[in-house]
This record gives C-alpha cells, sequence and structure tokens, in this order.
C-alpha cells in the first residue's frame, strides 16, 4: 500500500518506516499517525525488525503539528492526544524489535516516538526534548510516562518543566539512547543491529521482549513468574531444539520461527 507521508523500505525481513512531511519536518498530524496505524496494523511474520526514520538529516520528527493542535478544544486536544498514544502503543508492544534511527530534531511527539520504540540511535546532530510546557500544554503522546523509566524522574521532570533540549551526547550520557554516530553512518548502524538480531531465534526474541516489557511494571516475584512461564515456553520451540543442537555441535543455527 502507498501512503502520502510514509516511505516504506524492505530489506528482506528488516521493514524501515520513514516519516515524510519535509516542509514541517516530519510533525506529526492526524493523517501521519493514520498512516502509521495502518501501517503497523499490517505488519505480519514476514516483518522481523522494524526501523522507524525521518525523512532528510535535520529532523527526525520534531514534534506534533502545531497548526492542527491550535485549533483544538478540551474534548479535541483528548482525541488527538489518545490517537498518537495509540500509535506509540501499538509500535511498543509489536512482537518484533523496533529500533529508532534519529536524524535531527527529536522533538515533543519525535521523543515521544523515539521512546515507544526498544532502542534508539542517534546522529550526532540529533536533539531530545519535551517543550510543550512552552506552548501551554504537557506531553501528549506518553512522554510523561515512558520518560521517567528511561532516565529517572529528576531529569525526566527538568527536562518537562524547563522545556530544554538536550544534544545527542546527553542523552547518550542519561541512557534515552543507546549510541551516537555521525549522520551518514546512521541507517547503516541502524541495519547492521538488526541484522544482528536477524540472526537469532525469532520465538525468543519475541518472548524476551514480552518479559522485559510486562515485567516491568510488576513486582519482583510476579515479574520473575512471568519470566520463568515464557523461558519454559521457549522449550516446545523447534527454533530452542536447532539452537542447541547447533551449539552442540559446534554449527551456526539457522532458525525457523517455529
Amino acid at each position: 500500500m502507498e501512503y502520502d507521508f510514509l516511505k516504506i523500505e524492505r530489506k528482506g525481513a528488516i521493514a524501515i518506516m520513514t516519516i515524510s512531511a519535509p516542509k514541517s519536518l516530519n510533525a506529526l498530524n492526524s493523517a501521519i499517525l493514520k498512516e502509521m496505524g495502518d501501517f503497523i496494523g499490517r505488519l505480519d511474520e514476514t516483518t522481523r525488525v522494524l526501523i522507524i526514520t525521518g525523512d532528510g538529516e535535520k529532523s527526525f520528527v520534531a514534534g506534533a503539528d502545531i497548526s492542527e493542535m491550535a485549533q483544538l478544544n478540551e474534548q479535541e486536544g483528548f482525541e488527538f492526544g489518545r490517537r498518537g498514544a495509540l500509535v506509540f502503543r501499538q509500535i511498543e508492544t509489536l512482537p518484533i524489535p523496533v529500533i529508532a534511527a534519529v536524524n535531527g530534531f527529536a522533538l515533543g511527539g519525535g521523543c515521544e516516538l523515539a521512546m515507544a520504540c526498544d532502542i534508539r540511535i542517534a546522529s550526532n546532530n540529533a536533539k531530545f526534548g519535551q517543550p510543550e510546557v512552552g506552548l501551554g500544554i504537557i506531553p501528549g503522546f506518553s512522554g510523561t510516562y515512558r520518560l521517567p523509566k528511561l532516565v529517572g524522574q529528576g531529569y525526566a521532570k527538568e527536562m518537562i518543566y524547563t522545556g530544554k533540549a538536550i544534544r545527542a551526547d546527553e542523552a547518550l550520557r542519561i541512557g534515552l539512547v543507546n549510541a551516537v554516530y555521525e549522520p551518514a553512518e546512521l541507517m547503516e548502524k541502524a541495519l547492521e543491529m538488526a541484522e544482528r538480531m536477524l540472526a537469532n531465534a525469532p520465538l525468543a526474541i519475541k518472548a524476551a521482549k514480552q518479559s522485559i516489557n510486562e515485567g516491568y511494571d510488576l513486582n519482583a516475584d510476579e515479574a520473575i513468574e512471568l519470566e520463568n512461564k515464557l523461558f519454559g515456553k521457549c522449550f516446545a520451540s523447534q527454533d530452542q531444539k536447532d539452537g542447541m543442537a547447533a551449539f552442540l555441535g559446534k554449527q551456526k543455527p539457522v532458525f525457523t520461527g517455529k
């Protein structure tokens, strides 16, 4: 399917979703959010890793579309925030790894989109921030939930209350991103990471993601019990049998996702 604001590329089992609205620095409006939700909903088992990026080197996503938000009343504001939050939750709960390749501005909704991904890597010209309070609003696409989990409450509150933007090196220092690269290297590094993931058992990665995501908000006993159940479930897969047999036979495993 073709989209007006998304460029979709596939490299084997890797899908690359590029948000493309260059006039607004890829700012998210209702139409873009709808297209993102549609694409995410259509992903099937042929896609094993998703990379999300923005069109051009200047901006990943500069935020939500202020020209659209400026006209909203209270109920419409709620619905707009809910729309973005649901799409980002779709991304977060995908059973496959999602890598954000952050090029340039990742402000407001752009920072929130990156945080909904499993892993964030950035170009050295990237800037992250939640500047919403300067517009008379708060982060609306789950930023107040995810940012404290990633960087701690103190730093999250500072970023949100002051609205300051931070550079890629600072984002790396506080744990908001995993790595920083030159802009020309960013997609190459994202693809390298995706290929390393493809070499491993897809059902095991799915179980690991489920254990991390669902266990995060549980108490220790509940989280460990969840991990034990998912660990045991792996032993019902052909991938576990093939992987361990290959290891014992000093061979490279070939996983089928079964």
